[in-house]
């Protein structure tokens, strides 16, 4: 009966035993796979360094006009594209036309006054000419006894008299030297192409491409040189990354990077390292810490780094503006 009942029990046992052998083949599986997953983490973490105290970043422009005057049309809205050389606004332009008219005018007359005296000028020298023909005939006529004195002191007189008009003439023509005369010429044509400069500043362009933002500007307002009108955002923008600085020791210029923004976290960006600050922030803000005085405490410093985009992403899907978050992952191996 012992051994009828081993018999029995054997196949119990061999499946036991299966289980268990199953078991230790899905147990060395998945710890195999767990290894491969941990050796592609600390892979992904050795080859790559990362950050999330990042952000896009861009100059943007203060579009201010050149002259004072009252805006009386406006061609732009808030958050409106714009092209390099659009018109954004127009400032009353009577005043300046007005002032360019009479610089025109002023410069206009200097060139006949400069034309008369030039004429004058040539008369003047005819009349001295003459004069001093006659005075010499008439002084041959006296010493031979043909003419009277009183005829020799007429022709003196009338010498001295061309003589004075020459002078005068010269006067008129260069006022006190040539290059005097030139330079109120050139004076006079200097204010008349300020004042058409400025009545082409009554129109407002756009220095350049990009987005209407902070509009301070509408119709019927007086605005003066320089005060702000709005702030132009260019559509070209980048992000600045601050790694700490014990992530920079294999960091180069033209790495390549992964970018999460925050706005849109299902899509990768593509771009590269363009550039790693020389200074770090903290060292480059308006009071710079002064370590040589006081209690000393390391702290780990923040170093900026330039990265572009290099893969281009639809602008009408993705809007990407300065001041979003964005995660970048930099390729160091």
């Amino acid at each position: 009966m012992e051994e009828k009942n081993e018999n029995q029990q054997t196949p119990e046992i061999k499946e036991d035993e299966t289980k268990k052998k199953k078991k230790r083949r899905i147990l060395l599986i998945v710890l195999a796979i767990a290894l491969i997953i941990g050796g592609l983490y600390v892979y992904d973490m050795l080859g790559y360094v990362s950050t999330d105290d990042a952000y896009v970043e861009t100059t943007t422009v203060s579009v201010a006009p050149r002259i004072s005057g009252e805006i009386i049309e406006v061609y732009v809205k808030d958050n409106q594209q714009v092209k390099a050389g659009d018109p954004i606004c127009k400032i009353d332009p009577r005043d300046y036309q007005v002032r360019l008219d009479q610089a025109d005018a002023a410069y206009r007359k200097k060139i006949v006054d400069q034309k008369n005296a030039q004429a004058n000028m040539v008369a003047s020298n005819s009349e001295v000419a003459l004069a001093k023909r006659d005075l010499d005939r008439y002084t041959k006529l006296y010493a031979a006894g043909a003419v009277s004195k009183q005829i020799l002191d007429n022709a003196k007189t009338k010498y001295d008299s061309a003589k004075a008009g020459h002078t005068e003439a010269q006067e008129n023509l260069f006022a006190g030297g040539k290059s005097v005369a030139d330079a109120d010429l050139k004076s006079l044509k200097a204010q008349r192409d300020q004042a058409a400069l400025n009545l082409s500043y009554t129109t407002v362009y756009a220095p350049q491409d990009g987005t209407v933002a902070s509009k301070r500007v509408e119709k019927g307002m007086m605005v003066a040189a320089g005060s702000p009108l709005f702030t132009l955002v260019p559509n070209n923008v980048w992000v600045v990354a601050n790694f700490k600085e014990n992530q920079l020791e294999h960091m180069k210029p033209g790495m390549p990077v992964t970018m999460k923004i925050d706005t849109y976290p299902k899509h990768k960006f593509i771009g590269k390292v363009d550039s790693i600050q020389r200074s770090s922030g903290a060292k480059s803000s308006m009071f710079p810490p002064e370590n040589a005085v006081g209690s000393f405490v390391k702290i780990v410093q923040r170093i900026p780094v330039k990265i572009v985009f290099t893969e281009k992403y639809d602008t009408s899907k993705y809007i990407i503006v300065p001041g979003m978050s964005v995660v970048p992952k930099v390729k160091i191996r």
